[in-house]
C-alpha cells in the first residue's frame, strides 16, 4: 500500500444515488419523499427506474447536489430506516 488516502468530494457537487429494493407498490414514493427531505428541488424527471430482470426487485437512480458527507448519512440512514431499502449504493 502507497499510503495514499482516496480522493476527497469537493461539496456542493453532482452526486448519483442508487437505491435498490423489493418492488413493491409503496418503494418508489417513499423513496422519493426520503430524497426530498434531504436534498429538496432535486431533479425528479431525471430520475431512473429500472426493476430486476424477474420484477422482484427495483433500482431507482437519483441525482442530487450533495452539500456534504453528513446530508449523504442522514439520507442514507433515513433509507434504511423505511424498511423498503436493501442497499444504497
Amino acid at each position: 500500500m502507497s499510503g495514499q488516502e482516496p480522493p476527497k468530494i469537493e461539496f456542493p457537487c453532482e452526486y448519483p444515488i442508487k437505491v435498490l429494493g423489493r418492488r413493491t407498490d409503496a418503494f418508489k414514493p417513499t423513496v422519493i419523499a426520503v430524497f426530498e427531505r434531504h436534498a429538496p428541488g432535486f431533479d425528479q424527471t431525471a430520475i431512473a427506474v429500472r426493476d430486476s430482470r424477474k420484477g422482484t426487485f427495483a433500482a431507482i437512480t437519483v441525482t442530487i447536489t450533495a452539500t456534504g458527507e453528513q446530508q449523504l448519512a442522514a439520507l442514507h440512514r433515513d433509507l434504511m430506516a423505511t424498511g423498503l431499502v436493501q442497499m444504497v449504493l
